[in-house]
């Protein structure tokens, strides 16, 4: 059994093991044409990973790199892209500097609060309209994992605008997703009748005697 402590660690986690194990597998083909097919695969399969994103210019190009970075530079393709420089990967990274504000909705997190200032930077247009409605979806799950309440989409229109100091509005008449498909709630009600519909097929009609 492949446990998790006798696993090699990941070098870019957030593609998840099978896309590691599958560019280790394009490395050890020989013949340089299915190679080729194989790495062309894998990026439309990492795509899928990151497909709030796809509409970034470099998209494409950041998966290519991130390939040939998961393979240690060890996938020889004809990228169409010229492959990542090495040395500059593997110099010392800067000293963080941690961010000493307080955020100002803990429910959010810091990544929302990155999501918002990237998108302020961003030029107007389609991409960054998208943008601007994942992360307004996003905030709204968030409200939900966190509240657990029903929340209206103005509330979270007028967060994301207090977040972004103004800069970020929705369009008129934008609705946001549902609850139900951002963190996927039950109705109670249809959960108790269909216990009920299923006690009744396995002890049918109940017959009493009388004493």
């Amino acid at each position: 059994m492949d446990y998790n402590t006798t696993r090699s660690s990941l070098v870019i986690p957030e593609y998840g093991r099978n896309i590691h194990k599958m560019i280790e597998h394009a490395i050890s083909v020989n013949d340089r044409d299915e190679r080729n097919h194989i790495a062309r695969s894998i990026v439309k399969v990492m795509g899928q990973v990151k497909p709030q994103f796809k509409e970034a210019d470099d998209f494409i190009q950041s998966l290519w790199d991130h390939m040939i970075i998961i393979s240690d530079f060890k996938l020889d393709v004809d990228s169409p892209y010229p492959y990542p420089d090495k040395e500059e990967l593997v110099k010392a990274p800067k000293r963080m500097t941690y961010p000493q504000n307080k955020i100002r909705f803990r429910h959010y997190g810091r990544s929302i609060e990155s999501f918002i200032a990237k998108a302020c930077e961003m030029k107007d247009g389609k991409e960054r309209d998208s943008f601007i409605y994942y992360i307004a979806n996003m905030m709204k799950k968030n409200y939900l994992l966190y509240n657990r309440d029903s929340v209206n989409d103005e509330l979270i229109f007028d967060q994301l605008k207090t977040l972004s100091n103004g800069k970020l509005k929705m369009p008129e008449n934008q609705s946001l997703k549902h609850a139900g498909a951002l963190v996927g709630k039950k109705s109670p009600n249809n959960k108790g009748s269909n216990r009920r519909q299923s006690n009744n097929k396995k002890g049918g009609k109940r017959s009493f005697k009388r004493r």
